[in-house]
Order: structure tokens, then sequence, then C-alpha cells
């Protein structure tokens, strides 16, 4: 019996695989995992994102290059805390349009323009 490796557990990718990932059609789906608020004029909450095929047969969380803790075990998840800092790592992969869910448990799906795939002149 042959095993899927791109559906085994823990399904995870750093940003280098990720933008493979987008470039293959995947798309970034951005998790809310506590409510967004205002304080002046920054939004503050603490976001993860994942790569996820259409179907959502496939999903793989976006984790840190580095590793920062030493248990083996744990694989720390690449947490956003400013909706600012959201937007600019996914516009650094080329999203022109970001929606940011505000509420704990929230989602919301991103494709790139044209599908991921790159244009003759890039």
């Amino acid at each position: 019996m042959r095993t899927d490796l791109n559906k085994e557990a823990p399904n995870v990718v750093t940003e280098t695989q990720f933008k493979v990932l987008l470039q293959q059609g995947y798309q970034a789906e951005v998790v809310c995992k506590t409510p967004a608020f205002r304080k002046n004029a920054v939004w503050y909450g603490e976001w993860f994102i994942r790569a996820v095929t259409e179907d959502r047969s496939v999903e793989k969380l976006l984790v840190p290059g580095r590793r920062w803790n030493k248990q083996p075990e744990e694989i720390p998840l690449r947490i956003f805390k400013t909706a600012n800092g959201l937007i600019s790592f996914l516009e650094g992969f080329g999203f022109d349009q970001i929606h940011i869910p505000m509420q704990k448990g929230g989602r919301a799906v991103h494709c790139l323009p044209n599908g991921g795939k790159l244009s003759s002149s890039e």
C-alpha cells in the first residue's frame, strides 16, 4: 500500500516551500487564532496561514524557517500579531486583495492572480 506523503502529518511548510505551492495552484488560507482588536491605529490579534488545495483535501501549515524551540515533537506555527504584518507578508507573495478574518476561528481564502502561474516576463 502506497502512502501519499503530501497528506501525512505534520503537513508543514516554510516560506520557500509555501511560495512553490502557491505557484502550483495552492491557495493561502488565513485563520484567526485570537480576536482582533484595535489599539490606536494598529489592529492586533493572532493569525496563521495554511496552504490549501482548491478542494481543501490537502492543507499545510506555514512555520518559521528556523527552529526556535528545542522540543523535537513541537513545531511552532508562523504567527502574525498585527494586521499590517499579515498584509505585508501576503502582498510580498503577490496577493493583490487581502481579506483578514477578525474573529477567532474566522477564515479567509486567498488566490493569487492568474492562479499563481508566473508570467513569461518573470
